[in-house]
C-alpha cells in the first residue's frame, strides 16, 4: 500500500494544468469513480489533501491508481464524463447513473415538420442534432430557429391560424396549403445551420443589428444581439461528440528521447468513451514507426470502426499522405482520413495532445524519482550482498537486422545519471546481429581503457539481457583483463519491460519486489541506456544513409562528401541548392548539376 501511495504522489506532481476527466481505480484495477475538472492538477490533488466528508473518505481509501484524459475545454470534459460513466458504471458515481441524457434539437419526420428539443433518440426518421451540454441554450436556439424558419409550432393542427402566424413564425398549414418544396428548403437551411453553417446567419443578424441601431430601434437591436449570444452559447464546437453517431478510432502520437507515445481515442455512436495508450522505444523514422504501430494494432484487433482518423505525416513526408490513406483503406476496407480542419481535425489534435502529455509525464516521473535514488542504490547493494553500489555502469546494444551495430554505456552515481560519463561505441569486429560477441567487444574496449588510463572502476556492471550476456561480460573481465567486478543482467518480458534481475555465474534471479524503489531504479537505468543506445544508432544509420547517397554519385569521394555536408549541413539543402552555390567548394557546374539531379531523382523514387 505504501508503494501505491508513493506512485500516486509522483503522478499528482505531474498532472497538467488543463481541463479533462480523471478515472480513479481500486486495487483490482476497477474504475470506481470518474470526475471532470477545469484544472486536472488542482481537482485530482484535492482528493489526497485536507479533510473530506464520509463518502469522499471512503472513496479515497480505496484509490490505488488513477489516469486522466485531457480535453480541449470544460464543456468537452462534461460530455466526456457522462460518456465514461455510462461506459464503466463506477460505483461511486451516483449523480449521472440515472440515464439522464443531453438534449438534442430534432426536426420531426411529419407531413408538416416541427422543431423540438428532446432527450430521447428513437428510430423515427427524424433528424437529430447535438447533443448540447446546455439545455437552456438549446431551447434558445430552437426559439431563434422558430423566428427564422416558420415551421409549424402546434403538436396538433388547430382549426384556425394562431398568434405564431401573425408573428410570421408559422406558415399556417392548418389553413393554407404548403408546398413540400417550401419545407425542404427550410429543413435544408436549418440542417446547414445546425451542422456548423451558422456563420452566414450570424453575419445577417449582425447586419440587421447594425441597421436597427442606426435607425435608433434599440429594442430590436438588443433582440438581434441576444440571438447572436444564444447562437454562440449553443454552437460552441464540441470535439467530444459528433452528430453522425459513427464509430471512430482516433490516433495521435508524440516522440522524445528515442521513445514514442501513441494514444487512441475511441468514439462509439459518435461519443468519446475511452482512451488507450502505450509508450515504447522506436528505431526508425517517427511516422514510419507510428504507421507500423497502427497496422500491427489492427492485425491484433480485428474489430474495426467505420472510420479511422490519423494525424498528417511530417512536412518532409507530406507527399506520401495519399499513398498511406489508400494503402490502409485497401487493407482494412475502412475509410481512413487525415483531416485538415473541422471537428475531425480537432479530435486528432486532442489525441496528439494526450500523447505529448503522457510522454512528458514518463520523463518527468523519472527525473522526480532521482531524488529518491540514493536510498535505492544503497538498498540494492544489500540485495546483492555488497557493501555499497555507488557507481553503476550499464550497457545496451542496438542494431536493426545487423546494420550499423552500436553499443552505449550510461553511468549512474548514487542512483542518479552522470551524463558526462556516458560513452558511445561503434561495433568494429562483429558482423551481423551477434549480441554476445558485441557485448564481449564493448566490455573489452571499455575496461581496457579503464585500466590503461586509471579511470574509476564501477561497483556494479549492468548488461541488457540474461545468462548469455552476463557470462560474456564476466569472461572478458575475469579471464582477459583480471578484473573482478560484479555483473548483473536485466531480463525483459514479452512487453519489453524490465521483469527480472539476474546476477552471478551461474546466474541466479534476485527476488526484488516489483514495486520497490530498487526495482524502479533498475528500470530507469535500463530505460536510459536503451534510449541512449537507440538514439546513437539512429544517428549513425541516418549518417550512413546520407554518406551512401552521396558516395553513389560519380565524382564524389570521401573528401568531397565531407566538404559538402560541412558546407550545406544536410542532403535536403544540397538538393535545394543552385549550381552557383557549389562554386565556393571548387565544384564545377557540370558536377554540381549531376549532384542536384541525382538527389532529386532519388527523392522522387
Amino acid at each position: 500500500m505504501e508503494a501505491a501511495k508513493e506512485a500516486i504522489r509522483n503522478k499528482l506532481a505531474l498532472l497538467p494544468d488543463k481541463p479533462g476527466c480523471y478515472l480513479m481505480k481500486n486495487r483490482e484495477g476497477v474504475i470506481i469513480y470518474v470526475g471532470k475538472a477545469k484544472v486536472l492538477k488542482n481537482r485530482v490533488r484535492s482528493y489526497f489533501i485536507g479533510s473530506h466528508n464520509g463518502k469522499t473518505q471512503r472513496l479515497v481509501s480505496e484509490i490505488v491508481d488513477f489516469e486522466f484524459i485531457v480535453t480541449g475545454s470544460n464543456m468537452e470534459a462534461l460530455i466526456l464524463e457522462c460518456n465514461l460513466i455510462k461506459q464503466h458504471h463506477p460505483r461511486y458515481n451516483v449523480l449521472l447513473k440515472d440515464d439522464k441524457t443531453f438534449p438534442y434539437i430534432k426536426i420531426t419526420n411529419e407531413a408538416h415538420p416541427r422543431l423540438e428539443v428532446t432527450r430521447r433518440i428513437v428510430k423515427d426518421k427524424g433528424k437529430y442534432f447535438g447533443p448540447y451540454p446546455n439545455a437552456f441554450a438549446a431551447q434558445q436556439t430552437k426559439k431563434l430557429l422558430d423566428r427564422l424558419y416558420p415551421l409549424r409550432k402546434c403538436k396538433t393542427l388547430p382549426d384556425k391560424v394562431c398568434l405564431y402566424y401573425h408573428l410570421g413564425q408559422c406558415v399556417a398549414p392548418c389553413e393554407y396549403k404548403v408546398e413540400s418544396s417550401t419545407y425542404e428548403e427550410m429543413i435544408s437551411e436549418i440542417t446547414k445551420f445546425l451542422n456548423g453553417g451558422e456563420d452566414v446567419v450570424k453575419a445577417e443578424l449582425e447586419r440587421k443589428m447594425g441597421a436597427a441601431a442606426e435607425a435608433l430601434e434599440f429594442e430590436r437591436a438588443k433582440e438581434y444581439r441576444d440571438q447572436l449570444v444564444a447562437i454562440d452559447a449553443v454552437m460552441e464546437k464540441q470535439k467530444i461528440t459528433m452528430s453522425d453517431s459513427m464509430d471512430r478510432d482516433i490516433f495521435g502520437y508524440a516522440v522524445d528521447k528515442g521513445w514514442m507515445s501513441v494514444q487512441i481515442l475511441y468514439m462509439r455512436k459518435g461519443k468519446m468513451i475511452e482512451r488507450h495508450g502505450t509508450t515504447f522505444p522506436y528505431y526508425g523514422e517517427e511516422y514510419d514507426d507510428f504507421m507500423t504501430f497502427v497496422t500491427q494494432y489492427y492485425s491484433d484487433n480485428p474489430a474495426l470502426p467505420r472510420q479511422i482518423l490519423l494525424p498528417h505525416p511530417p512536412e518532409q513526408d507530406a507527399e506520401r499522405e495519399d499513398e498511406i490513406i489508400a494503402s490502409l483503406h485497401e487493407w482494412l476496407k475502412v475509410k481512413v482520413l487525415m483531416p485538415q480542419r473541422g471537428k475531425k481535425s480537432e479530435v486528432v489534435n486532442m489525441a496528439l495532445d494526450n500523447a505529448r502529455v503522457i510522454l512528458d509525464e514518463k520523463f518527468r516521473l523519472i527525473e522526480r524519482d532521482e531524488e529518491r535514488s540514493v536510498k535505492a542504490s544503497q538498498s540494492l547493494a544489500e540485495w546483492l550482498g555488497m557493501e555499497n553500489v555507488r557507481r553503476i555502469e550499464a550497457f545496451d546494444n542496438s542494431n536493426i537486422q545487423g546494420t550499423n551495430p552500436v553499443s552505449a554505456m550510461v553511468v549512474f552515481t548514487d542512483g542518479k545519471p552522470d551524463r558526462k560519463e556516458y560513452r558511445k561505441y561503434k561495433v568494429k569486429t562483429v558482423v551481423g546481429a551477434d549480441d554476445y560477441e558485441t557485448m564481449r567487444e564493448v566490455v573489452r574496449r571499455r575496461y581496457e581503457r579503464v585500466l590503461k588510463d586509471g579511470l574509476v572502476q564501477p561497483d556494479l556492471i549492468v548488461v541488457d539481457g540474461g545468462k548469455g550476456q552476463i557470462s560474456a561480460a564476466l569472461d572478458v573481465l575475469e579471464n582477459e583483463l583480471g578484473l573482478y567486478i560484479p555483473v548483473c543482467g536485466l531480463v525483459k518480458d514479452a512487453k519489453h519491460k524490465t521483469a527480472q534481475l539476474m546476477t552471478g555465474d551461474p546466474a541466479e534471479i534476485v527476488p526484488l519486489p516489483r514495486d520497490s524503489q530498487e526495482f524502479y531504479l533498475l528500470q530507469r537505468i535500463q530505460d536510459e541506456v536503451h534510449r541512449f543506445a537507440i538514439t546513437f544508432h539512429r544517428e549513425q544509420r541516418a549518417k550512413s544513409m546520407v554518406e551512401s547517397r552521396l558516395d553513389s554519385i560519380p565524382g564524389i569521394g570521401e573528401k568531397r562528401r565531407k566538404a559538402l555536408l560541412k558546407h550545406f549541413g544536410s542532403l535536403k539543402k544540397i538538393r535545394e541548392a543552385s549550381v552557383e552555390d557549389f562554386r565556393p567548394l571548387s565544384i564545377g557546374d557540370k558536377l554540381a548539376g549531376d549532384i542536384i539531379a541525382a538527389l532529386k531523382d532519388e527523392s522522387s523514387t
